[in-house]
């Protein structure tokens, strides 16, 4: 009879880390079933988090850590198809909240939004702060977030709330006070999992990783980085995309004038505190023009392309071509004042359910 496996210790996995061996899923799990019990003290987190990064995430690693984090999670359903329109944050470029602007766009499209977001941590407003300033009540149980879905086309989870056992790491985290394989998790640990997701990641090493894991789980995806550093899609240069089909990743180029629309600098997408967000948000909704509603028609564009799915083999051309339709479809969601209708109604519908 062969001998049981020794069970996985901190001490084991960051020094096999520290000498630069890639884990397994299995090890990534451990880890992070004892980070979510409350089993990891905040050194044996720190050490672990600091050892991998030096090393370098892989997507099992990355997998490994987002499924756990899942599978402690509180849970919904929203039926039909749906998309999580996500940065990871992280550039420290403080621009307005461009996917959470492109979120209520796309609802307004018709195609069903799950956002998955926190308050800022390295931005000055994070998606929770300006829906909060915009008036969206962020209180609400999973079973009423789940309602606000279906009755308003989009709705909102907020991490906090859904991710109680990320408390655990707390302290490791704020005291680290650098970016860690945490960071990748956000978009990959929707509690809805909607069907697909157009992420946008600040860190060109772990943006490939991410369209890794949904590859892995054969979820259709696009994640894309603007090639001046920012994490959504930028009017400033090209943007790098990696275009998640059939559980593939193309690595793919755009740039805003393949769609017609006109080069901006990344300054003209600054953005400041909530309330200063959110009157932008609501101006750009009701249809004011410039380079904020082209990223945000930009990046919504991306996210119905990968609805649509671009036919075929996955080229440049069918990417710009899919990208060019979703990015009409969201101009004129917003020029027919569908968009700046369904914000109100998703702040009614949150503030009913609310109340009870």
């Amino acid at each position: 009879m062969p001998p049981a496996t020794a069970a996985p210790s901190w001490s084991d996995l960051i020094a096999a880390l520290l000498r630069r061996e890639d884990l397994t899923t299995d090890q990534a799990r451990w880890a992070m079933g004892q980070v979510m019990g409350g089993e990891a003290s905040p050194v044996q987190l720190a050490g672990f988090l600091v050892a991998l990064r030096a090393k370098g995430e892989t997507v099992d690693e990355l997998r490994g850590l987002a499924d756990v984090m899942l599978e402690h999670a509180h849970r919904i359903d929203v039926p039909g198809p749906s998309v999580d329109i996500v940065g990871t944050g992280g550039d420290r470029l403080h621009s307005v909240n461009i996917s959470t602007m492109a979120s209520v766009v796309v609802a307004a499209t018709g195609l069903r939004v799950v956002k998955h977001g926190n308050r800022a941590a390295s931005s000055s407003s994070g998606s929770a702060d300006v829906l909060e300033a915009l008036g969206v009540d962020l209180t609400l149980d999973p079973g009423q977030v789940a309602a606000v879905a279906e009755r308003a086309g989009i709705t909102f989870c907020f991490a906090n709330a859904f991710h109680p056992s990320m408390r655990h790491a707390a302290v490791a985290r704020r005291e680290l006070g650098v970016g860690t394989a945490f960071n990748a998790l956000g978009p990959l640990t929707n509690p809805g999992q909607p069907t697909y997701a157009a992420v946008g990641a600040a860190d060109a090493r772990l943006a490939p990783l991410l369209a890794g894991v949904f590859a892995g789980r054969g979820r259709p995806a696009a994640v894309f980085r603007g090639d001046d550093g920012l994490d959504e899609l930028t009017l400033a240069t090209s943007s790098t995309v990696w275009w998640v089909a059939s559980g593939e990743v193309t690595e793919l180029s755009v740039a805003p004038g393949d769609v017609g629309l006109a080069s901006a600098p990344v300054e003209a997408l600054r953005g400041g505190d909530a309330a200063f967000n959110a009157d932008v948000a609501r101006r750009v909704l009701a249809g004011e023009t410039g380079p904020v509603r082209d990223a945000v028609v930009l990046n919504a564009g991306m996210a119905l392309a990968v609805a649509e799915g671009a036919p075929g083999a996955p080229t440049r051309d069918s990417l710009v071509a899919a990208l060019a339709r979703g990015v009409a479809r969201a101009q004129e969601a917003v020029d027919a004042g569908a968009a700046a209708a369904l914000l109100e109604r998703w702040v009614a519908t949150t503030r009913e359910l609310a109340a009870g």
